[in-house]
């Protein structure tokens, strides 16, 4: 039998008898009622796949059937049987959620060909809401690994923010994860049904910039053969990410500015005005204030972006985020290399600690990625922990080096301990009380390391 399962009502029992029969031997296991309480209950008891209803049922509606199999299940398709007479009626029923119809007397390939159509596009619709259902999960807030209160504090006010449409302004260090919690307000706020474009201005040519973000008409310039939507009207009714926007030339501030105040513009080319809704993100890893003050940056576009400023950290003032980090990243190659490294030795850990990242997050997944790759055992040990650091690391104050360390090494123990500070403490070699001092010293809570 086809794992798929179809519902036949009809008050005919001559018709459900020849349908059952024309599908079983179409590989379908089917399920037949006469009636209204026939057909709920069966829906309620089995997974059915399909239901075809006949429109006019003895002294009871088929819309009426059919909204009522909705309700237990709406994305079971119907197909609905009518007379010619009815086809009025079997549009009515699919305005209120029917697939197709069919009218009798039907051809049966007619009524095979539209069953599984019907199964083909269910098919595609689940898949579709899987798919965003992982997307959602790659880029929800609670994939973005948040220990230190830097970060906590970050994500709470994205979250407050991300159902508004005002303009949201990122402003962090290559790698900190910038588009990630773009993609993560688009994926929290009322518009996450509609598209998410991003665009990083820096890597676009300037004299390509104007007619990717607003689009031009046919024979705007040479070679334009015909018309294209920009970007802004790709993202409408959703968000358009604008990263790197301190790169973004002059020429093209002001009609930026323009869409941002107006919600119009004008395509390359074009006299005629198009109004987008969009709601507009942009992120950047310079201090526009000082590009303000040397005259590269619009002063009236910077305050226009600069609504809802955000600012994330790098990684080196979030030090308490590398563990979990790294777990994380862990995970990810582990199921991408199909490996089972279980974690780093501790001598690894606090050489991952002690260093700065001015590449950041992204440096450090790179980091683990390449000793992922090169590990032969279940663990990573110091030896694989490829830094570019040899040159560029700054050497710090002794004190302050020694802080960083003394850091790095009680988070990598409550790591380890999983919060317990007794043990923490005792393979520390410390008293707990004095233990305590030290945690108090850093800021570091012990319930943030406990897993359930």
């Amino acid at each position: 039998m086809s794992s798929a399962k179809i519902l036949v009502v009809d008050d005919d029992r001559n018709l459900l008898e020849v349908l059952r029969m024309r599908l079983e031997s179409a590989d379908y296991e089917v399920f037949t009622a006469s009636g209204e309480d026939e057909a709920v209950r069966t829906a309620g008891e089995q997974t059915v796949d399909l239901s075809i209803i006949d429109l006019q049922l003895a002294g009871q509606d088929g819309i009426s059937v059919m909204q009522k199999v909705h309700g237990i299940n709406p994305e079971i398709p119907a197909l609905i049987l009518t007379a010619y007479g009815s086809i009025e009626s079997a549009v009515e029923a699919m305005q209120k959620g029917a697939f197709s119809y069919l009218t009798k007397p039907f051809d049966p390939r007619d009524l095979l060909l539209q069953i599984k159509n019907a199964l083909e596009s269910r098919r595609l619709v689940s898949e579709i809401r899987d798919l965003k259902g992982r997307l959602e999960e790659k880029y929800e807030f609670a994939t973005i690994v948040a220990k230190s209160e830097k970060m906590k504090n970050i994500l709470l006010l994205v979250s407050r923010i991300a159902r508004t449409s005002s303009t949201v302004y990122i402003q962090g260090e290559s790698g900190t994860g910038k588009e990630l919690v773009a993609r993560a307000i688009h994926l929290r706020s009322e518009r996450k049904d509609h598209p998410f474009v991003a665009i990083n201005c820096a890597a676009i040519p300037e004299t390509l910039l104007e007619s990717e973000l607003f689009g031009y008409e046919r024979g705007a310039f040479t070679g334009a053969m015909q018309g294209s939507k920009g970007l802004f009207t790709q993202a409408h009714k959703g968000t358009l990410f604008l990263d790197e926007i301190g790169n973004m030339p002059i020429s093209l501030q002001k009609k930026s500015l323009r869409v941002l105040q107006e919600r119009q513009f004008y395509p390359v080319g074009s006299s005629k005005p198009v109004e987008v809704d969009v709601r507009v993100i942009v992120a950047t890893n310079q201090d526009l204030k000082k590009e303000v003050e040397a005259g590269s940056f619009r002063e009236d576009l910077f305050y226009r972006i600069h609504v809802i400023p955000v600012i994330l950290p790098p990684l080196r003032e979030r030090k308490e985020d590398i563990p979990p980090l790294i777990e994380h990243f862990l995970k990810k190659f582990n199921e991408r290399m199909k490996k089972r490294v279980k974690g780093l030795t501790t001598q690894a850990m606090q050489k991952l600690m002690l260093y700065d990242w001015p590449g950041n997050v992204r440096e450090l997944e790179n980091t683990i990625e390449f000793a992922m790759a090169l590990t032969e055992n279940d663990v990573i040990t110091e030896e694989l922990i490829q830094q570019n650091n040899k040159a560029s690391e700054k050497f710090k104050p002794l004190k302050e080096a020694k802080a960083a360390f003394e850091k790095g090494y009680v988070i990598h123990l409550l790591e380890l301990t999983k919060g317990n500070v007794s043990r923490a403490a005792e393979l520390a070699g410390k008293y707990r009380p004095d233990f305590y001092n030290i945690l108090k010293k850093y800021d570091l809570k012990p319930e943030d390391f406990k897993r359930a």
